[in-house]
């Protein structure tokens, strides 16, 4: 992909996550691998404020040549891309579903089949680290390399894909099956898939990691 076009899309795609409403003010950011490296949102930036021109490409080692900055997340993406290969795309959110259950540090569990189009049985959620911090990096690199998206202690969320409309789409239907599990919730505890539903969910989607 052409700069030019790499820099459209990624615009248009952090557009698309404030109109979804799962990023509000500055509080999100997102990349799309380049070359050796990425480009990646600024920080401070918001749907009023992100242009072509204010992105700013990151190394993979953490360099950058401009005096604008990268998002303060910005350890975060370039370690899921170290890590995960096949990462071309990476949404981080403080969307209000996800952070309500993130901030209960647990885990997103099989309340419902659709659980499983993350790449388990589960979408985990990684213990609070500071933002901007080594350790949360690290601990969200290590839950995307067998989930297409995780949920962050006390944070908000991140997910992953080939490609930015598959990042953002992770990223959405996770916001959804937070909402669902809340509202599953307020009736009391929902019954869990067991092991085996699951594994046959996966059998019939034909992929174990979807999107992975």
């Amino acid at each position: 992909m052409l700069e030019a076009a790499a820099r459209k899309s990624l615009v248009e795609a952090y557009h698309r996550v404030c109109d979804l409403g799962l990023t509000d003010l500055s509080s999100g950011n997102l990349s799309v691998r380049y070359q050796d490296g990425m480009l990646v949102s600024p920080t401070g930036a918001t749907r009023e404020t992100i242009r072509e021109d204010s992105l700013v490409y990151v190394t993979l080692d953490g360099q950058w040549a401009t005096e604008q900055r990268p998002s303060s997340e910005w350890q975060l993406h370039t370690r899921v891309y170290r890590e995960s290969l096949n990462a071309n795309a990476v949404v981080h959110t403080h969307s209000d579903y996800c952070v309500a259950v993130a901030c209960h540090c647990r885990a997103l569990p099989p309340f419902h089949y659709m659980v499983g189009v993350f790449g388990g049985h589960d979408v985990p959620c990684v213990p609070y680290s500071t933002f901007g911090s080594d350790k949360l990096a690290e601990d969200v690199a290590e839950a995307l390399k067998t989930r297409s998206a995780c949920l962050m202690g006390n944070h908000g969320a991140t997910a992953r894909g080939g490609d930015l409309a598959q990042a953002v789409m992770f990223a959405h239907r996770l916001e959804i099956s937070c909402r669902h599990y809340i509202l599953a919730r307020a009736l009391g505890e929902p019954r869990l898939l067991t092991a085996e539903e699951m594994e046959a969910f996966h059998k019939r989607i034909g992929m174990r990691a979807y999107g992975t």
